[in-house]
């Protein structure tokens, strides 16, 4: 099987770093639900349709897209990472959703049957391929004419505090790490909408539309709890790694959060604000 983006194959499939999201798939799935929620709304899947869900991780998606299409509908789930869809399979079996197939493949790629899915949906799932344009164009090759696809990605990094919060309280501890290109694979590789529109266009997609979507994500604990889930996935956890971080450090750098995260919090719950960039575009008809 071909895959162009080792790297990330390498990184969510094989590293420890990687391997922290099924650790923490609770927490990260009850963060995330509201991006999920805004996805799988302006998908309007229905009853029937057959869709296609790129980076479907350990499964939040696939299932909730499964269940809004019924049972003789289907979601082809793909993810470059087979830990993630061993996990997303068993979470399926135990939901009794079994209108699913999980794939194993990067998506840049893979060869998905052509013009055979009626929708492509995904939650932080597309900013990682080495060339995104044959990512898209491969993509849109798996829908029908006039299949629509439907992503979220994180906006610019002074609307997301999950981000930009837990990256200086790192840095201001350790250091700053060398300095990478922000439109490089990764998190927050889509924050220029424009850009973004532009490779849309350039892998042959039409009508498309990007929003800037202000809404909260909801971490149900205390602030020392959803500080420490910052210091162990996210940028400050990759500054830690960069620095080989004490646990002192790791102390300091989870106070530092919460301190921070102290106006988004209520009683047993914390409320960040995000900023995400919503996507929408169709396969010529």
């Amino acid at each position: 099987m071909q895959i162009a983006n080792e790297e990330q194959a390498e990184y969510w499939g094989k590293s420890p770093s990687g391997a922290k999201w099924l650790t923490y798939e609770d927490q990260l799935d009850q963060l995330m639900a509201p991006v999920l929620d805004l996805v799988l709304k302006r998908a309007e899947l229905k009853h029937g349709m057959r869709v296609l869900d790129i980076g479907c991780g350990t499964g939040a998606s696939a299932i909730a897209a499964a269940k809004s299409v019924g049972s003789i509908g289907h979601v082809l789930a793909a993810d470059v990472s087979q830990p993630f869809l061993d996990r997303a399979s068993a979470r399926a079996s135990d939901a009794g959703t079994h209108n699913i197939t999980f794939q194993f493949g990067d998506a840049q790629t893979h060869g998905f049957d052509e013009a055979e899915r009626d929708a492509m949906i995904s939650r932080f799932g597309v900013m990682f391929f080495e060339d995104t344009v044959a990512a898209f164009a491969n993509m849109a090759r798996a829908l029908k004419p006039g299949g629509t696809m439907t992503f979220a990605a994180w906006g610019p990094l002074p609307g997301n505090p999950w981000f930009k919060i837990p990256h200086i309280a790192a840095t201001d501890r350790l250091g700053t790490p060398p300095k990478v290109d922000r439109n490089a694979p990764g998190p927050m590789a889509f924050h220029d909408r424009e850009r973004v529109t532009g490779l849309l266009e350039r892998a042959g997609l039409s009508d498309i539309r990007v929003e800037a979507v202000d809404l909260m994500l909801h971490f149900e604990g205390s602030l020392l709890d959803c500080a420490a889930l910052c210091t162990r996935v996210g940028p400050a956890a990759r500054v830690i790694t960069h620095f080989d971080g004490k646990p002192e450090d790791v102390a300091a750098i989870q106070h530092a959060v919460a301190d921070a995260f102290l106006p988004f919090a209520t009683e047993g719950s914390v409320h960040i604000p995000a900023e995400i960039n919503l996507f929408q575009a169709r396969r010529p008809d």
